[in-house]
């Protein structure tokens, strides 16, 4: 097979196919065309051809997720790393593997006036798990074996509990676009058996029998992959009286009609009084941060509470291993260093006994008049965001995926019912709006069935580049929340009555939707009212021969106010 001259092409190449790693974005250039050639002609590695480095990220994070698997993003030297950095980012704090291989100069060249140069070795430190500079080729054994090393060690550090993305750096020097046969050679890779990381089994009992004697515990999912384990041992806690389960969307946790879904929904409905005797005695916290800001200003105003009156305080555990203490209740006790499927499954394996009390039974009954209310709300309320996002929600077919943009999107989702979702991801490692839209084709191709974005119609204009992704298929369809910018502003109290908050925060959005689908062959679908939704809807669901888009047209300022009537319905 002809492939690149180049040794650490080549030998990049075949220990990605070996560790594992079977997909990798590619991003034009001609500093990086030896790693072009080498990953492309390998056999086993398939290749996506991405021009804009920021939207090819996006779309390597959603892929990578999809399919729980490394997925690989190749730039040129310069800036072109640089593009990537956002979607890094995300990759890093929601635990996702990306490895990042960027082109170089030779040492001697950068910060010599030479095109397309900066310093790149490190540039992604803060954002990644580690960071490899490889050096321009001598042709020593000597070389060959170091470069080897550290291609096996970034590859092996991705996949690590818990994943995250790495950044190789590769010095090029010319000739770059040379081919030759490629050499017979014995390739060494190197493995990695890490512990086992669990509870001893008299561990795993006492944690049980704590749980048991505990009047009120509190478990509250966040973003996660979607995991049986997880979902049965989360339903096997909140069978126990003494034990209450809220799970955001994102969180993909199926576990029966007894967790709270909806955890904005029924916060909102309770007083003082019944925030207070509601607390937990421990609250245990597992996958990633929260969207809901009731539930973490409530933890923690009941923290300080008690703290301030010498009660006995608020304990959090967290599950799952991090750097450092998430310590967001500002009341944390323990960090639980494995991963919650297996910590989970540990503790209710023993079905401990002698857990008695209401406390589950408490929060079903706040539950029912939470939603009881909802229904009440929901049947009187004008068009408007929230009549838009509850039929999106409620008439979204059983087997598809859905990606939520940050801001509105993601917020309004927590307040419907989104258990019959097959999955539901969203960027909320760093809860940036920047590329939501690439991030949910590149899911999209690794699904292969049907992903529905929903988003606002800012996100949407922040990644019109991802609109001309060469993968786009009719899979893949988008739903716009178009009130005519940053939504979420007229509803945020920093920012609502600001005299600029039109201008500058809500940035009053002018996206020509229809005419961005023409030009790149989307199907398009249009409503401005209930009843054009509900009309379109089915035609919307049935497009079988493009990609399709949904505008829908809601009253800017009436659906902040409707919104914030909705959280303030029983007071």
């Amino acid at each position: 097979m002809l492939t690149s001259d180049k040794y650490v092409a080549r030998e990049l190449a075949d220990l990605m196919v070996a560790q594992g790693i079977r997909h990798a974005v590619l991003c034009p250039g001609s500093r990086n065309a030896p790693l072009i050639v080498a990953i492309n002609r390998h056999p086993d590695i398939v290749t996506y051809s991405i021009i804009d480095e920021r939207s090819a990220a996006f779309f390597a994070l959603g892929l990578a997720a999809q399919i729980d698997a490394p997925v690989a993003i190749v730039c040129t030297s310069g800036t072109a790393v640089l593009n990537f950095a956002p979607a890094v980012a995300e990759a890093y704090y929601r635990h996702v593997p990306l490895v990042v291989i960027s082109a170089d100069r030779p040492l001697e060249w950068i910060d010599q006036d030479d095109s397309q140069t900066i310093r790149q070795a490190g540039v992604l430190a803060n954002i990644v798990k580690g960071s490899w500079t490889l050096p321009a080729e001598n042709g020593s054994d000597q070389q060959a074996w170091y470069i080897n090393r550290l291609i096996n060690d970034a590859l092996l550090c991705t996949k690590a509990y818990p994943a995250g993305p790495v950044h190789i750096n590769i010095h090029l020097d010319i000739p770059l676009g040379k081919v030759e046969e490629a050499p017979e050679r014995r390739l060494r890779t190197i493995a990695s058996v890490a512990p086992e990381l669990r509870l001893s089994n008299e561990q795993a009992k006492d944690v049980a029998a704590e749980l048991a004697a505990t009047k009120r515990v509190l478990v509250i999912a966040g973003f996660m992959q979607p995991d049986q384990r997880v979902s049965k041992a989360l339903a096997r806690l909140a069978a126990m009286p003494n034990v209450g389960v809220m799970c955001e969307a994102q969180a993909n946790v199926h576990a029966g009609d007894l967790p709270i879904y909806k955890i904005d929904g029924v916060l909102s409905i309770m007083n003082t009084w019944e925030r207070e005797i509601m607390a937990p005695d421990i609250v245990i916290t597992v996958g990633g941060a929260l969207v809901s800001r009731f539930v973490k200003d409530w933890l923690r105003k009941e923290g300080a509470r008690r703290n301030k009156i010498g009660k006995e305080p608020l304990r959090h555990w967290h599950v799952g291993s991090q750097q450092y203490s998430i310590d967001c209740f500002q009341c944390l006790e323990q960090r639980i260093e494995m991963p919650a499927s297996e910590w989970l499954n540990q503790i209710t394996a023993y079905k401990p006994r002698g857990a008695e009390g209401n406390y589950s039974q408490r929060w079903q009954e706040i539950k029912k008049r939470a939603n009881e209310s909802a229904k009440v709300f929901a049947e009187s309320c004008p068009w408007c965001d929230f009549q838009a996002m509850r039929y999106v929600m409620e008439h979204t077919p059983d087997s598809w995926n859905m990606h939520l943009s940050n801001g509105t999107s993601v917020r309004y989702a927590q307040l419907f019912d989104y258990s019959h979702i097959h999955r539901i991801d969203s960027n909320r490692g760093v809860s940036g709006i920047d590329g939501c839209t690439s991030t949910a084709i590149g899911a999209a191709q690794g699904y292969g069935q049907t992903t529905l974005l929903v988003t606002g119609d800012m996100s949407a204009q922040y990644d019109l580049g991802a609109l001309a992704n060469p993968y786009l298929n009719p899979h893949f369809k988008m739903v716009v929340l178009n009130n005519h910018g940053g939504g979420i502003f007229r509803f945020v109290g920093q920012t609502a009555k600001l005299d600029e908050c039109e201008e500058f925060f809500c940035a009053d959005v002018r996206l020509p939707l229809r005419d961005l689908a023409y030009a790149y062959k989307f199907a398009y679908f249009e409503a401005s009212s209930m009843e054009e939704l509900s009309n379109h809807w089915q035609n919307f669901l049935a497009e079988r021969t493009a990609p399709a888009i949904f505008n829908i047209l809601t009253p800017p300022q009436d659906s902040a106010d409707i919104l914030r009537l909705y959280f303030q319905r029983l007071r």
